[in-house]
């Protein structure tokens, strides 16, 4: 005996809840996005610059917005409330993907970026402990490209899944208004 639910092909169970659908692919990507983030800053040693870390501020508030969105729309939550949360997600990612798209900007050296740097924080200790570690401070320009991938940087990829996570939040909210 099969339940309802697992009788239903996933395509067709999106089409019946397509705040569900579009809430969890967020959350999918958008986790799997910061994943990525922080595996190439403690892994590869990729560092990031002050906006890099601006633009993660959107997937630390996407992936639980995303979750509470997919537990409300699991459980027959108003659509009014699920439109709300679908439309927030589209808003903050669309904006991610501009600060990534002002970022990209930067490193190609079409317009200035910020003049702040980033480097790893210098603990208490004597003078000369913190002379030393001054010299081994690696200071993080947000105009300069530490990695690339068919010609785009870190900055290029988060506009694109930004894009996409706007994409799909906007398809949710489109198709939970229809209903």
């Amino acid at each position: 005996m099969t339940s309802h639910t697992t009788a239903i092909p996933l395509p067709a169970r999106a089409a019946e809840n397509p705040a569900l659908a579009a809430s969890l692919a967020v959350f999918v990507i958008a986790l799997a996005a910061i994943g990525g983030a922080w595996f190439f800053q403690i892994v590869l040693n990729i560092l990031p610059c002050p906006l890099c870390l601006e633009q993660r501020y959107a997937y630390y508030m996407a992936i639980p917005a995303a979750a509470l969105v997919a537990i409300a729309a699991a459980r027959g939550a108003p659509p009014p409330l699920l439109l709300a949360g679908l439309a927030v997600l589209a808003f903050a990612t669309l904006a991610n993907a501009g600060l990534g798209t002002y970022h990209a900007g930067v490193e190609w050296g079409f317009w200035q970026g910020p003049t702040d740097c980033t480097g790893p924080g210098i603990g208490p200790g004597n003078a000369a402990d913190l002379l030393k570690q001054l010299d081994t401070v690696r200071v993080i320009r947000c105009d300069e490209v530490q990695w690339r991938f068919l010609g785009l940087s870190l900055a290029g990829y988060n506009v694109l899944i930004s894009l996409l996570m706007a994409a799909i939040a906007a398809w949710g909210f489109v198709r939970t208004a229809r209903r």
